[in-house]
This record gives C-alpha cells, sequence and structure tokens, in this order.
C-alpha cells in the first residue's frame, strides 16, 4: 500500500517547529508493510492544502494528514478534506459531549468556535483523543483510505498507537494485503561511506530483498537492510542472512546493529574481559566519560574520569613533568601518552586513555591547527598514541575525538578478548 503523509501548519515551513509527526508515523506504518512514498509539508492555506490532498489522492492509497484540527479560522484540514471530497459537514453528538466534558474537567468556559471540532466529514470514524479537544478521522472514499490526526505530537501519537494502527491493520488484512516489512540497521565505525560502498559493492550491485541502504551518520556510517516476506520468520531469515553476508566483508568495522551506540559496544567488552579503566580529557571536557558513563552499571569498569584542562592540572594531578610540556606542549604525542599513563597509575587501573587537542576557534598555531588531536591508550603490556586532524565547530571537534577514543577502545578490546578466548 502506497502512504503520502501531509503535515499541515505554516509554523513547520518557518522552521519554528520540527516535524517529527511524519518520523513517527512512518515508523509505526513499516511493520505494516505500508510503504511512505511521499511526506508533503503545506502552509495553513486552504488552496494549497487542496491542491496538495488532490495530488496524493491521485498517487497514494493511504493518506495521513495532521494538524489544522484546532478551532481556530486558519485551522482548515477537516473543512479543506471535505470540500475535495464533496462531502458535507456533520456535527458529532459524541464529540460534542467529549468537548463540555473537557471545557468543564478544567473549569473553563468554552467558546463558541470550539464546536468547529465537533464537525466530521459524512460517513468518517470518530478516533478519540483523551488528550486535546480535536478527535481524530478515518474516511474511505473510492478506495482510499483518509485519516485526519491532530499536530501536537503528543495527542497524535498516542491515537496513532492506539487507534490507527489497529484500525489500519484490519483494513489490510481485509484486503489480503498486510505484509511483513521489517529493516535492520548495521552500525560501522572507522570507514567513511564511499569507502563502505566499495566494499560491499557486489552486494550492493545484486540486491533485491533485502536491500541495501547505506548512510552517512554523524561520525558513523549506517546500512539500513529492509526486508519484506509474508511472514516474521521469513523476514527475520532474509535479514540475518543479508547481514550475516555483509559481516564477512567489512568484519569488526561494524560494531553493533539498530539503536546499539558504539559506548555501549564497548561497556560490553569491558565487561566481557573485567577490565577497568581511568580517563584523563582535555580538549573533550569529560565528553568521552559522560558517554561511558551513560550506560546503566558502567561502576563495573568505570574507575574516574578526570578533565585536566590546564598545564597546571597535567602536572599537579597527573604528575606530568611541567619540563615536558614546556618543552613539546600540552598538544603533543608525548602529552597525551603521559596523561593515558598518569591516570593509570593514579587510579590502578588496567586501561588508561588520554585525549588533549586544540578544539578552537582559538588557540591554533601554523604548526598546531584547529582540530589538532592526540589520544592515547596505555595498559600493561599495550601502548598506542595517534593523531588527528578534525574539522568543524568546537563541538563537532569535541564529539570526533570521544568517538575516535570509543572506537581505539573497541578495536583494542576486541582483540584483547579474541586471544583470551
Amino acid at each position: 500500500m502506497r502512504c503520502e503523509i501531509i503535515s499541515v501548519g505554516t509554523e513547520l515551513l518557518m522552521g519554528q517547529i520540527t516535524n517529527t509527526n511524519a518520523r513517527d508515523i512512518a515508523r509505526e506504518l513499516l511493520p505494516l508493510g505500508v510503504g511512505v512514498y511521499y511526506q508533503t509539508v503545506v502552509g495553513d492555506n486552504g488552496p494549497r492544502l487542496a491542491a496538495v490532498f488532490e495530488q496524493a489522492l491521485k498517487r497514494a492509497e493511504l493518506i495521513i494528514l495532521t494538524g489544522g484540527l484546532g478551532p481556530t479560522d486558519d485551522d482548515l484540514t477537516c473543512e479543506t478534506v471535505a470540500e475535495v471530497l464533496e462531502l458535507p459537514l456533520e456535527k458529532s453528538s459524541i464529540w460534542e459531549e467529549k468537548l463540555k466534558e473537557f471545557f468543564s474537567r478544567f473549569k473553563r468556559p468554552m467558546a463558541e468556535i470550539n464546536m468547529k471540532q465537533a464537525m466530521i466529514p459524512r460517513g468518517g470514524t470518530l478516533l478519540l483523543n483523551d488528550r486535546g479537544t480535536a478527535p481524530g478521522i478515518m474516511l474511505e472514499h473510492q478506495g482510499k483510505i483518509i485519516i485526519l490526526l491532530p499536530g501536537p505530537p503528543r495527542e497524535m501519537l498516542p491515537m496513532l498507537k492506539a487507534q490507527v494502527i489497529p484500525l489500519l491493520r484490519e483494513k489490510l488484512l481485509e484486503k489480503g494485503s498486510l505484509a511483513v516489512l521489517r529493516s535492520k540497521v548495521l552500525r560501522v565505525i572507522g570507514l567513511g561511506e564511499s569507502v563502505v560502498a566499495e566494499m560491499i559493492r557486489p552486494l550492493l550491485e545484486e540486491q533485491t530483498n533485502p536491500t541495501i541502504a547505506p548512510l552517512a551518520k554523524g561520525w558513523e556510517v549506517h546500512l539500513r537492510l529492509t526486508a519484506h516476506g509474508s511472514s516474521e520468520e521469513e523476514v527475520e531469515e532474509l535479514l540475518a542472512s543479508k547481514a550475516g553476508e555483509i559481516k564477512k566483508v567489512l568484519g569488526h568495522y561494524i560494531y553493533g546493529e539498530d539503536e546499539e551506540e558504539l559506548e555501549l559496544a564497548v561497556a560490553r567488552l569491558l565487561w566481557q574481559s573485567g577490565k577497568t579503566i581511568a580517563l584523563a580529557e582535555s580538549c573533550s571536557g569529560g565528553l568521552l566519560c559522560h558517554r561511558l558513563t551513560n550506560i546503566p552499571d558502567s561502576s563495573r569498569y568505570m574507575l574516574a574520569g578526570l578533565v585536566t584542562y590546564s598545564n597546571e592540572a597535567k602536572a599537579n594531578i597527573l604528575g606530568i613533568d611541567p619540563a615536558l610540556i614546556a618543552r613539546v606542549g600540552a598538544v603533543s604525542p608525548e602529552v597525551a601518552e603521559a596523561m593515558a599513563s598518569g591516570v593509570r597509575r593514579l587510579c590502578r587501573a588496567d586501561i588508561g586513555v588520554g585525549i588533549t587537542g586544540i578544539a578552537g576557534p582559538g588557540g591554533a598555531t601554523p604548526q598546531k591547527p584547529v582540530g589538532l588531536t592526540y589520544i592515547a591508550l596505555e595498559t600493561d603490556d599495550f601502548n598506542i598514541c595517534r593523531r588527528y586532524e578534525f574539522w568543524g565547530s568546537r563541538l563537532d571537534v569535541k564529539e570526533r575525538a570521544s568517538q575516535s577514543a570509543l572506537y581505539m577502545l573497541y578495536r583494542y578490546l576486541m582483540e584483547k578478548l579474541k586471544k583470551m578466548l
């Protein structure tokens, strides 16, 4: 079934609010095998809304509209849909009573214009809204299913999940067109999108079901696998088989699936290896510690996270020789290594990590540009220090530094566990 989502509201076009409704609707429709072919945003303008709706009727079998169901003159969705479908508006006595109860419960007078929200197109099915004054409406017209939902996400999403999705499932079962559609995301670190695409080119060229879509996401590459079939078992088998083929090619560069963040993958490896860790951060400002301690039960591996921002802190807390800092500078491989060694020794940790760099926009020299970062990792029997030149804003540099440190930890722990097994 082809679907179009129409989001109504001038505030969306002006960028005053983010259109999360279209995203949430698409996510909920996916398990039903409903394909969202188009997403359209239109302002609170009757003629333009009518044109957009007429176009949707020509190219989609399911049209879901959100927004424009309020009581004011610029809330035009219900009237416009009724006008295009040539259906009269009729008062819903059920919703009229609900409106009266709503205002009575909050001890507020109900304005006459609120009665506009009790008017629905003839033949429409009322969708109850427990969180606001605008009802939802479902219409079936000339083989099309049209659904109107309120714009506020806190009202729309519960109605979608509790009422719209079950109704759509019933309709699709009646038509014999209920399909199973699922997606799986493989999360890749350490490779760029073009490199990943080149490595799996044979799989991309032969793809049918599942399909494979590479996507650059932040500092990672995500591979979205989408499969369809007649049963959950068939679809899961298709996804697992294709994911296995990709993992054979990309190996350790795939660190997780779906919603699994890199810090969770590192946390699991720390748990499995029984290792403890201590961090000394400068330019990243504690962001690495923040990410690793976002994981529940992080006390099993995290001993300490120190932000030794100044040269004095590096010397006084970590025991780094001030003469070393004066000779090579705070942003240097020698100081990064000394930070990792100092914090590991101070905290008696199995692993020490040191990060030093220039987040910008100031503090750079011709020899040491903004974004220059050194990350060091030390254990009893292993040490490494890498140089990076990150680009972007100050926050970008901090995020990339923390991501690169996590990747360094991930690679080290993966190799360590291989030797332990």
